[in-house]
């Protein structure tokens, strides 16, 4: 328990609707990303994910969450390894297709396997090959930290940018 917890301190209930609130996080611009793994049966998985951050150079530690309701919340909670793949700014298709619903969302997509069998999706900016190292349960979310055991990364890739609810492609001039 948090010391603000432990001494009886409580946030107060918020002043907003749930409109406002994502509509105020959807002001914070941020990268696009791909997380896929692998089911043991051999089953490609992979989705849009935009809560990416890192939190650690020593060791190497990044995260990023999952609704409760996802449909691959149990794969991602039992894998021991999964990828990140950061979206370069030609691939908002692919950002688009991993977020539907009712679709195949590996027909003609290129990767490569993973040290542990992760997709990795080419022609990302960058990629994160990660140990599914811990996982926080907060709200209507789990939270992943994953431990990097590998990386790379596109020195010319532009990134694939969110904000205020719409894609935007960087193209250096």
């Amino acid at each position: 328990m948090s010391p603000a917890r432990q001494a009886g301190h409580m946030a107060r209930p918020p002043d907003f609707s749930p409109l406002e609130f994502r509509a105020s996080l959807g002001m914070f611009a941020t990268g696009v990303t791909v997380v896929t793994t692998r089911a043991p049966d051999g089953t490609l998985v992979g989705l849009t994910a935009n809560s990416f951050n890192s939190v650690s150079l020593s060791p190497p530690l990044v995260l990023w969450s999952l609704a409760h309701h996802a449909g691959s919340m149990a794969l991602f909670r039992s894998g021991s390894h999964y990828a990140i793949n950061v979206l370069a700014a030609d691939q908002q298709a692919l950002a688009e297709r991993f977020a539907a619903r009712g679709v195949d969302r590996w027909a003609d997509v290129a990767f490569t396997e993973g040290g542990h069998g992760a997709p990795l999706l080419q022609g990302a900016a960058a990629v994160f090959e990660c140990f599914n190292r811990s996982q926080y349960v907060e709200g209507d979310h789990v939270i992943f930290v994953g431990e990097v055991e590998r990386c790379t990364h596109n020195p010319h890739a532009s990134p694939l940018l969110f904000h205020g609810g719409r894609f935007y492609a960087e193209h250096p001039l």
